[in-house]
């Protein structure tokens, strides 16, 4: 167990969420997550779609349904318990102390009320500012996130911004209240490059200069190459990959990892030369109870991969779950 000391801010422990439906069989979409992240700390979690990884940050935030769900394990904010926490209490910490932007600005914003009432609503929920007060504060976070005359833009709504100005006003509602920890779960994938560039310098930027620690969700591992320390590679619910940055992307270990890396398109590669996607789909696995839920995808599968659930083993700075991992580095986009 973690002592006083040595307690991270974040600890996940054995997360599961299982999904339940009359007359179906349960789906479990998150199975056994653990991981950890410091104050300070920018951790990654990456995958394709289907992975767990939003349902994990869902579940994190105690913001799944309350029927038809089943959420197991621990989730520990500076110690203290989240899993089963009443709801009332978790309304407390939610805004305050951890905090979290959404991927689609449009459904995430109320389309009725003005983006100045929105920020404001949680300055006077948690700080306890009067209004004239919590006004002045969301202008200023509104410039602090790079959006133009503040002033005029703190009353308008939120069609009439574009999607890099309501992905900025997501950002700065997370981080009114200057939360000790921020989970940004694909903030930019609706966006053009330009602007999703933007946006990653934005959250690079205020974590930093606020010390909020990090949680990063993305299927594409670009994205967490020059912004997160450890990345957590996610595949069927469950953790394949853990490592630091730097080594995750000069040797990548499980094959997943290495098809992620190896599918990013490089300004270097020939023209004529064709991607290098990985086959298949993420609806393609086998339950974890039976095999190595990527065996169907892998390059390198074998007779035990169908037959044996393989153990998260770690090993230094790294954890993988894999019986047979690549050994040669795989070419991939540099991290810085």
């Amino acid at each position: 167990m973690s002592t006083e000391t040595s307690r991270s801010l974040l600890e996940v422990e054995d997360l599961s969420v299982r999904f339940t439906r009359k007359g179906r069989a349960p789906v479990e979409a998150v199975s056994e997550v653990s991981f950890s992240v410091d104050s300070g700390q920018h951790v990654g979690l990456v995958g394709e779609s289907g992975s767990g990884k939003s349902v994990t940050s869902l579940a994190i935030m105690g913001l799944l349904p309350r029927r038809g769900v089943e959420v197991s394990g621990s989730v520990r904010l500076d110690g203290r318990e989240l899993v089963g926490l009443p709801r009332a209490e978790l309304n407390q910490i939610r805004g305050s102390e951890i905090a979290m932007v959404f991927q689609d600005p449009m459904s995430s914003l109320n389309p009725v009320v003005t983006v100045g009432t929105q920020i404001t609503e949680v300055l006077r929920q948690h700080k306890g500012l009067d209004k004239h007060a919590a006004r002045e504060r969301a202008v200023e976070l509104l410039r602090r996130v790079g959006i133009p005359d503040p002033g005029r833009r703190v009353g308008e709504y939120p069609h009439q911004m574009s999607g890099g100005m309501r992905q900025r006003v997501l950002i700065a509602i997370a981080l009114a209240c200057e939360p000790r920890l921020l989970i940004a779960d694909e903030p930019t994938t609706a966006l053009d490059v330009t602007i999703q560039a933007q946006i990653l310098e934005l959250l690079k930027e205020l974590v930093a200069d606020t010390g909020t620690a990090l949680v990063m969700i993305t299927h594409d591992l670009g994205v967490v190459a020059g912004l997160c320390d450890t990345v957590h590679v996610m595949y069927s619910g469950r953790v394949v990959e853990t490592a630091p940055r730097r080594p995750l992307f000069a040797h990548p270990r499980h094959p997943y990892t290495g098809g992620l890396l190896a599918s990013i398109p490089r300004v270097d590669t020939a023209r004529g030369e064709p991607l290098m996607p990985i086959p298949g789909s993420p609806t393609d696995t086998l339950p974890w109870s039976q095999g190595c839920a990527f065996a169907p995808r892998c390059g390198n599968v074998d007779d035990r991969c169908r037959t044996e659930t393989p153990l998260l083993q770690r090993d230094d700075d790294r954890a993988l779950r894999c019986f047979h991992p690549l050994d040669a580095p795989v070419a991939t986009v540099g991290a810085r």
